[in-house]
């Protein structure tokens, strides 16, 4: 089955391929697709390395420099079934991401007015949700809750400043983060999704702790892997979070009218347009961190549509108009 095409004459196709990657001595077999880029080979071989996609150097002769482009389709590449690769890389075993080396992505886009639809609804984009929610599981860390709504939270930026530097990361975490938290875990189950390794989102959370607190309990932690790659017409190729994944592992718990998910970065629920809300990134935490009130508001928000049946009806780009257009119907403590 063709997907889309990337160009005229190198179309996307889903055509399966077994690719061998040769590192450290050993060889990994790894599945992908042709409209899958070469930014998801290397999430493939993170699964089965352990080292992540920035620290991959790919090696094949009739290939070389391309391999180093993460927006490269792999079927514009001359790759068959059983070819066998040489991977160069390092696991991150003793330190996770320091500051200067952790992702940094401060330039989001706005995408065209029918661009989001588009996106979410073209079958390549599907099928891709599909490949990620058989290959992706997602492992709780506590119960799903009947009845409760869901609230997917990203990391930096959005809970923790993840550039400045600091003796204690505490010194980096949003002010009212724990206080925010326990209020809407009365209404809803906490999902944590992070754009950067497991590692890393175990130990930041860890830091915080978030993951040991009294007061609330997280549902489950999500990370770089669960993400998948579109096209976008007008900005190209980028990663985002798909909440299709966690609906299709928890049907019985979670769905489009129960889930909101808070992000610094538009892009990442380009998928599910009507669930996002584009969170006030927290930065220069030294400086902001005695002004910084969103999740204070955002607390209040979360409280005051909790009661509704759908969600994705809202416009979330008007929450803060929220408040003042409806009664509260709970108000935080």
């Amino acid at each position: 089955m063709a997907g889309e095409s990337s160009s005229a004459s190198s179309p996307v196709t889903v055509e399966e391929l077994t690719l061998t990657v040769k590192w450290s001595g050993k060889e990994y077999t790894v599945r992908v697709c042709g409209d899958d880029t070469i930014g998801e080979l290397k999430r493939r071989i993170c699964e089965v390395t352990n080292v992540l996609p920035k620290r991959q150097k790919l090696l094949y002769p009739k290939i070389g420099s391309k391999l180093a482009d993460d927006t490269v389709f792999l079927s514009q590449l001359p790759l068959k079934s059983s070819l066998k690769m040489t991977m160069i890389g390092t696991v991150e075993d003793d330190i996770i991401v320091d500051q200067v080396d952790s992702p940094e992505i401060i330039d989001d886009f706005e995408l065209g007015q029918e661009e989001p639809v588009d996106i979410k609804d073209k079958e390549v984009n599907q099928e891709k949700l599909r490949r990620r929610i058989d290959r992706y599981k997602i492992e709780l860390r506590n119960p799903c809750r009947e009845g409760k709504k869901l609230l997917v939270l990203d990391i930096d930026y959005t809970l923790f400043d993840h550039r400045s530097k600091a003796e204690n990361p505490l010194e980096l975490m949003r002010p009212y983060l724990h206080e925010f938290l326990s209020a809407v875990y009365a209404e809803y189950d906490i999902i944590i999704w992070s754009a950067t390794s497991m590692k890393w989102v175990e130990l930041k959370m860890g830091q915080l702790g978030v993951l040991d607190n009294p007061n609330y309990k997280i549902t489950a932690l999500l990370d770089h892997l669960a993400m998948i790659t579109v096209q976008s017409d007008s900005r190209g190729i980028f990663d985002c979070k798909p909440l299709g994944l966690i609906w299709a592992h928890f049907p019985e718990f979670y769905n489009s009218k129960n889930t909101i998910m808070f992000d610094d970065l538009r892009r990442n629920f380009v998928m599910n347009p009507q669930n996002g809300l584009t969170i006030k990134p927290f930065r220069n935490a030294h400086s902001n961190r005695g002004t910084d009130q969103e999740l204070v508001k955002l607390t209040q928000y979360l409280l005051a549509i909790s009661d509704l049946d759908d969600l994705s009806i809202l416009d979330h780009k008007n929450w803060q108009s929220y408040d003042e257009e409806h009664p509260k119907r709970r108000r935080h403590a």
